[in-house]
């Protein structure tokens, strides 16, 4: 009786695995070389934050527009005041801003990521 080829299961997953990784690496997926920048930096956790709660009306990275027409982009917050000074209005609810900002708050270690983030992107003075 002829005993079946069997292969080692890692040695068949690296089978399995190298086609697909040549697939990608010889892709070209059209990104721009702006978004693939973006895809290869981390999200800092400010960021995420920023990204989930702010950016529907706040610029919340160095170069962007606010969406808003009256929402102060974040890299220009230490213009107007020192970006710590957000901290205790983040924490019992923020209700100032732009006229229609949404109330929000925010748990300590949620707020100092988040300000840990913001300061990371001020514009030079």
């Amino acid at each position: 009786m002829i005993q079946p080829f069997r292969l080692h299961p890692a040695t068949a997953l690296l089978c399995l695995a190298l086609p697909l990784v040549a697939l990608g690496a010889c892709s070209n997926t059209g990104a721009s070389p702006a978004s693939e920048a973006a895809l290869a930096s981390p999200t800092l956790p400010g960021q995420e934050i920023a990204t989930r709660l702010c950016s529907g009306c706040h610029a919340i990275g160095r170069t962007d527009e606010s969406p808003h027409p009256d929402a102060l982009p974040f890299r220009k917050i230490s213009i107007r005041y020192p970006v710590r000074n957000l901290e205790e209005a983040l924490g019992e609810g923020i209700f100032v801003g732009h006229p229609d900002m949404p109330p929000f708050q925010l748990e300590p270690d949620d707020i100092d990521e988040l300000l840990d983030y913001i300061e990371s992107i001020q514009d030079p003075a």
